[in-house]
């Protein structure tokens, strides 16, 4: 199942009460206070591990304890420190205050360790109170109570490569041909409920991730058909793969404008990132001479739309995923996106 939005509340632990205690033993008189500290309240941290992809772990549950510290005891033993929290969370989970909807931690590394909630500390047992003036203190202190707070847990998938378009326009049978990934495929709209992210072989020494996104319909922005539930998960792609269908009753021109818009009012920062156009399908054209006429007049149109709009797609490209058509040149093409993105990062860094 996938789940890439929680809300939960997450408590470190208490620290344990300092003991109040004095030394009682034959033969010694003065044997004073002996009471030692409680432990520290245990934390809460987060774990980064890329080998989780959903959140469903933490479905159905309201509330998350470290354990709290045990109370310190006679004989100057300290009681135990509180078990720390661990959560084990999947790459590109942020950590966003319920409240105030501020992001308190975002997590995109593996192995990546962030404490959030710091343990209680432990009280003072009394032997820490004796003086000159006191020399039977039979006070102690309480453990400092833990943190709360109430988050929401939101997943946005990192890829190399998000594929975008409309329902049923070919983007899951893509990634089930040039990736792992095995998706549902159907020939109705909707198929794709959840994103899919699948490995791509690229050569001997290089491979990339790609995220197959539920199709978008227009007024996806403004919540409609799967909406902004899955949007956000193009947010994290260096690569937006737009993915045309020839076959729908609106242009080529059409779906790459109404596609274009609704990333735009989801994200500004979507439509400044380099994409490539990808017309699906292509095997379609051998229906019949006078199909193959109108879709070379859709293509035209799209294409003389791209020159005079300026816009950025660094390729543009046919293929056929149930012919095997075009797939090579397409897998090299994504891949030398994806190595020159790769060494600009790198750049910037060294920079």
């Amino acid at each position: 199942m996938f789940i890439d939005s929680v809300e939960i509340t997450l408590a470190s632990g208490d620290g344990g009460k300092g003991a109040v205690s004095f030394r009682r033993e034959k033969h010694v008189p003065l044997g004073g206070p002996d009471g030692g500290d409680g432990g520290n309240g245990g934390d809460v941290i987060f774990v980064c591990d890329n080998n989780m992809h959903t959140l469903v772990n933490f479905k159905g549950k309201k509330l998350l304890h470290a354990k709290n510290g045990a109370n310190g005891m006679g004989r100057n033993k300290n009681g135990k420190k509180g078990e720390n929290l661990e959560l084990i969370v999947p790459e590109g989970t942020q950590v966003i205050d319920a409240q105030s909807h501020e992001v308190l931690l975002d997590l995109t590394q593996q192995g990546q360790r962030e404490l959030f909630l710091k343990g209680g500390k432990g009280g003072l047992g009394n032997t820490h109170f004796k003086h000159s003036t006191n020399q039977r203190p039979d006070y102690a202190q309480s453990g400092i109570k833990g943190q709360s707070r109430l988050v929401k847990l939101e997943l946005k998938l990192i890829a190399d490569v998000g594929l975008v378009g409309f329902p049923n326009v070919g983007k899951s049978t893509l990634i089930s041909v040039l990736s792992n990934a095995k998706p549902e495929i159907a020939n109705y709209e909707f198929t794709t409920l959840t994103p899919k992210l699948g490995l791509v072989d690229g050569d001997e020494y290089n491979s990339f991730i790609m995220a197959d996104i539920p199709g978008i319909i227009k007024g996806a922005s403004l919540g409609k058909g799967l909406g902004l539930t899955f949007l956000k998960h193009i947010e994290r792609t260096s690569f937006l793969l737009f993915v045309l269908d020839p076959m729908r009753e609106m242009s080529l021109k059409d779906q790459f404008i109404i596609l274009r818009k609704e990333l735009e009012q989801f994200s500004t920062q979507l439509v400044k990132r380099r994409l490539g156009i990808m017309i699906s399908k292509s095997d379609s054209v051998n229906l019949s001479q006078d199909y193959a006429k109108q879709m070379a007049l859709n293509l035209n149109e799209l294409e003389d739309y791209l020159k005079q709009n300026n816009n950025p797609q660094s390729f543009f490209i046919k293929v056929s995923s149930l012919e095997r058509t075009g797939l090579k040149e397409l897998k090299f093409k994504l891949l030398e996106e994806i190595k020159a993105l790769r060494d600009s990062c790198k750049n910037r860094v060294l920079v």
